[in-house]
This record gives structure tokens, C-alpha cells and sequence, in this order.
């Protein structure tokens, strides 16, 4: 790509005048050489995989990029006829977000088996494991309605929010299972659980003592997420993605924690106690 001075190209004829070399070190005008004339043409010429390529430009707006790319795909395929050697690739954002898919794939069963296997490491139950992973579905709930009110698509910012929820989650609770067994373990100790009505005591007893900290812990995480859901400027909308999952999702993993938690929990240590 040669570009000469503004002066030699602003003209045709100068740029048919301009002198180049020559093997035997001779000056010969341009134009003996080259046949110089104006065409329209493309304003540059790009290779792929060493294969000529242009360049279609496309903003999408008030939707998710992936489920306007499979409508535009179908669009293509159905209205449009390449000729042999012609082919059409989707790139761009989109591009980015199916290889991040294919790494979320690995990662997110990834992330459940090590924080279930964190659990299991400290428990040594698997049934405390699961019941504490019940927080994660109806953390989910919460987390799904929020991003239904803001109106925001499943991103890889959203998904990147649901995983840090998941630990959220588990470390909260832990925190309920252990005020649960603390009062259970302490009832039979003194000889006081024989029957299902010492059981609802103790699970009382247990679930009021973590009503304070529960309550200061989703104030605190939701009071520190809320600049962010606020924030503007650069890279706000992949935070405020990040962040919304978490704000909704504690809502309704409070929810599990102080109503539904306490109640598999009976189930599961009144089931050989008399009523």
C-alpha cells in the first residue's frame, strides 16, 4: 500500500507524471507503466484465513445479542445464496459470548462440585451438604425476577453474578446449619429431646438466634451492591450485571434460610422421634 504526497495524488494527471525506478536505475513517468483511472471500489481490502473478507456492521439494541444472531442466521440461510467459495461467519460479541458459553459449561459444574465438596469436607454428611445447597435454586428465584424487572438478557456479566451467589449462598447456609445443630446437639445433651415438640424447640431456638445475623448479613451485602446497581460510566453495565443476580437472590435465599431450611431440617432429625 503506497500513498504518496497530498500534492502528486490530488490530480490524475500529476500522478501520472510522478517518476519511479526502474531495474537498470532509469526514471520512467508512472503512467507508462500502470494504467491510473478512478472506480468505485471498497475503501480497503481485508483477508481472513487468507480469504478475501468484508465486513457488516451490526448494532443490536433492547435485546440479547444470541437470540438475534439464531433469527438473523435463519434469516440468512433462508434468503440468501452464496455462490461456491462464498461463506458467512458471525463474529464479534457474539463470538466472544459462545466461547465464554463453552467455558461457563465447565465452570459453573465446576464451581457446585467444589463448594459441594468444601461441605462435605466439613460436615462429613452428604445429606447437611445438600440441604444446604437447597439455597442455591431459591436464591435463583429471587436473582431471575430481578433481572425480569430491569429488563436485563442472560449475559456472561449475569452469569459471572449467579456463580458468586452460589458461594454467597453456601457460606450463609452453613452459617443457619450450624445454629440448627448447635441447639439440637446442645437439647440432647441435656437429655431434653424426646419427642417432636423438644425438636420444634430447639429448631426455634436456632432459627431466632440467626434472625439478627441473617438480617445484618444480607443488609450489609445488599447495602455494599447498590452503588454498583447505581453506578454510571465505563464498564457499569457489565457491574451492574454482576451485582443484580446477587441483590435479588439474597432476598429469597433469606427466605429459604429462616422459613423453609428450618422445616427440612425437622424432617430430618424428627424422623425417628415420637410425636
Amino acid at each position: 500500500n503506497v500513498r504518496y504526497k497530498r500534492e502528486l495524488r490530488d490530480d490524475i494527471n500529476k500522478l501520472r507524471r510522478v517518476l519511479v525506478s526502474t531495474m537498470t536505475g532509469a526514471h520512467i513517468p508512472l503512467g507508462q507503466v500502470a494504467d491510473i483511472e478512478v472506480k468505485m471500489g471498497p475503501p480497503s481490502i481485508k483477508t481472513e484465513n487468507a480469504l478475501l473478507s468484508t465486513w457488516i456492521f451490526v448494532d443490536v439494541r433492547d435485546r440479547d445479542i444470541g437470540s438475534y444472531v439464531k433469527e438473523a442466521k435463519a434469516a440468512v440461510e433462508e434468503s440468501v445464496k452464496f455462490p461456491p467459495g462464498y461463506y458467512a461467519t458471525w463474529s464479534g460479541q457474539y463470538e466472544y459470548m459462545q466461547r465464554a458459553y463453552q467455558k461457563l459449561k465447565i465452570i459453573v459444574p465446576l464451581t457446585l462440585a467444589i463448594i459441594f465438596l468444601l461441605l462435605y469436607f466439613y460436615f462429613k454428611s452428604i445429606t447437611e451438604c445438600l440441604i444446604i445447597l437447597l439455597a442455591i435454586p431459591f436464591s435463583l428465584i429471587g436473582a431471575t425476577w430481578i433481572l425480569f424487572f430491569l429488563d436485563y438478557n442472560i449475559s456472561i456479566g449475569v452469569a459471572v453474578g449467579f456463580l458468586a451467589l452460589a458461594g454467597l449462598d453456601a457460606e450463609t447456609g452453613i452459617v443457619m446449619l450450624i445454629y440448627l445443630t448447635h441447639a439440637y446437639n446442645d437439647r440432647v445433651a441435656q437429655g431434653k429431646m424426646n419427642s417432636r415438640a423438644d425438636l420444634y424447640d430447639a429448631i426455634m431456638e436456632g432459627t431466632v438466634l440467626r434472625v439478627r445475623p441473617k438480617l445484618m448479613t444480607v443488609t450489609a451485602i445488599i447495602a455494599g451492591l447498590l452503588p454498583i446497581m447505581w453506578s454510571t460510566g465505563t464498564g457499569a453495565d457489565v457491574m451492574k450485571r454482576i451485582a443484580a443476580p446477587m441483590v435479588g437472590g439474597m432476598f429469597t435465599s433469606a427466605l429459604l434460610e429462616l422459613l423453609v431450611l428450618p422445616v427440612i431440617f425437622a424432617f430430618w432429625k424428627g424422623r425417628h422421634l415420637k410425636d
